[in-house]
């Protein structure tokens, strides 16, 4: 199944991956040796801590080799900005509220709700998507509340 991405998206993946095999497992493969040096391995908490770092490191560095290879990247020139869509920037009127927030909406690997990218899979963005600027959604949230926004803007 293909994973969507922004081309920032795929860099940040592909430099963690260098990183991971480049810098990293060259200094756990370090950590075990030095630890298997001390002798005893049976009663040794070094080498244990480095053999379970080495394991999470391999099944993440993995995990990044099978997005990398599956990710399709999202050609932004063919968005269209009429209706929320992936990638698109959203102004919203919080009609509870009276606040006006914004949000872009990204693929779920890439959502930082600091600086206002969510995943299209939140339930804001699944209630949104495929509104037209002056439309409005009532959108139900996981803890029983409800939020209802006003579609003001959108661009990318």
């Amino acid at each position: 199944m293909a994973t969507y991405v922004t081309k920032e998206g795929l860099d940040k993946m592909k430099l963690e991956l260098e990183k991971l095999e480049g810098v990293e497992r060259p200094r756990i493969t370090q950590q075990i040796s030095e630890a298997r040096d001390k002798g005893d391995l049976s009663e040794n908490a070094e080498y244990d801590a480095a053999k379970e770092a080495q394991g999470m490191l391999e099944m993440r560095i993995s995990k990044l080799k099978d997005l990398i290879v599956t990710s399709k990247v999202i050609d932004e020139s063919l968005l269209d900005t009429s209706k929320v869509a992936i990638l698109t920037t959203v102004r919203l009127l919080n009609k509870v509220t009276k606040k006006e927030q914004t949000f872009t909406f990204v693929p779920d690997n890439e959502s930082d709700l600091k600086s206002g990218r969510i995943s299209v899979s939140t339930p804001i963005a699944k209630g949104l998507l495929g509104k037209k600027i002056g439309e409005s959604a009532l959108i139900s949230l996981p803890n029983g509340n409800e939020l209802s926004f006003e579609v003001l803007e959108i661009s990318l």
